[in-house]
């Protein structure tokens, strides 16, 4: 029996970079999947302690997937990809259990792919390095599942260290820790569910990648992360678009921000990215205009009540915000958010504080 844990995580700063090759700053959390991997009699059988459900297949390769219930595809997504590699992959069951929310930008399907694939790779002896690991756990989530996830998630959950955020170059897929102590600072990072349905994601998401790269199309370079910040006005003079315009500058702006923060958490300064967080969240609000009133109204209540710095993590249109808030005044955060959202009409939100937590590891 082999048994690996791997965490989800919450974005520092970098949002919808990661399609743009530029630049992220993820956190893994210590909420996360377990899967334990066992030898068995025949076929492949996937459970979770989420469902009461177990799917039973035989052996074979991707195209046995159609019928299979979608979470179990997480599961059995690389099983299927190792057989179709010539990889003889045994009878085997495979057990998950997650305390990732689901729905909340909080990764949890990375989380369960990323246990998944460190669990196998150790108990079939695949050896497949931090490399292999990375991609296998990207073509489960792109080829299996069919979501179309640029790695960020994945990486984090994988290569994730404690106490440290992870600066992630999205063009070339590395990685370096850069130290992340909010207690050292007096500060506490509070993460606020707004549990805010999503709206329209699929085809708002689809609607700011196509303008992406037709903006970079139009600016004759590769992708948007090739627009530095001293050409940027330059390059939003050339677009005729002024939706194409407000894509542009979000996504220059934010790798800046991503490379500011780097640079302050290097230098021991993580009291003053408060700013950026703050100044990212405008970006996403005004230019990529991706956020929802729920998320507004958790930004400005944090702000109202000490946060020095506050934004929504996450694609966008629901789901998380996050705020950097002095311990001394965390309560007093949490209830006016609370009360916020109450006077609002809205749901409750669900809040809790979060540390950086090391990646996938053996349990």
């Amino acid at each position: 029996m082999t048994r690996f844990f791997a965490p989800g995580r919450i974005n520092l700063i970098g949002e919808h970079t990661d399609y743009n090759d530029g630049f992220v700053l993820p956190v893994a959390l210590v909420q996360g999947c377990t899967a334990t991997v066992e030898d068995a009699a025949s076929g492949w059988a996937v459970t979770s302690a989420q469902t009461s459900d177990e799917v039973v297949v035989e052996r074979g390769g991707l195209a046995g997937r159609d019928g299979v219930a979608e979470w179990a595809t997480y599961v059995l997504g690389a099983l299927w990809l190792l057989h179709d590699d010539g990889v003889d992959v045994p009878p085997l069951r495979i057990a998950v259990d997650s305390d990732v929310p689901t729905g909340a930008g909080l990764s949890s399907s990375a989380a369960l792919v990323c246990s998944v694939v460190s669990a196998l790779d150790a108990h079939l002896g695949l050896d497949l390095g931090p490399a292999g690991l990375l991609a296998l756990s990207r073509r489960v989530e792109n080829d299996a599942v069919g979501a179309p996830t640029g790695g960020m998630d994945q990486l984090v959950s994988l290569r994730g260290e404690a106490g440290h955020a992870l600066f992630c170059d999205m063009r070339d897929l590395t990685s370096q820790a850069v130290p992340f102590d909010p207690a050292a600072s007096g500060l506490a990072l509070l993460v606020v569910d707004t549990r805010a349905p999503h709206r329209l994601v699929d085809g708002e998401y689809a609607a700011r990648r196509s303008g992406c790269e037709e903006a970079a199309k139009r600016l004759g370079v590769p992708a948007l992360r090739d627009v530095t910040a001293d050409g940027l006005d330059d390059a939003l003079a050339e677009l005729n678009d002024d939706e194409l315009r407000r894509y542009t500058r979000h996504v220059v702006t934010e790798d800046d921000r991503v490379l500011a923060v780097v640079d302050l958490l290097r230098a021991g300064r993580l009291d003053e990215i408060g700013p950026l967080l703050t100044a990212s969240h405008v970006s996403m609000r005004d230019d990529f205009r991706i956020t929802v009133p729920e998320v507004d109204l958790a930004v400005d209540a944090l702000h109202e009540a000490g946060a020095i710095g506050a934004r929504m993590t996450g694609g966008g249109f629901g789901g998380c915000v996050i705020g950097l808030v002095p311990v001394d005044e965390l309560d007093a955060a949490q209830d006016a958010v609370r009360r916020a959202f109450a006077d609002a009409g809205f749901g409750e939100p669900s809040l809790f504080t979060a540390t950086a937590e090391a990646g996938a590891r053996r349990l």
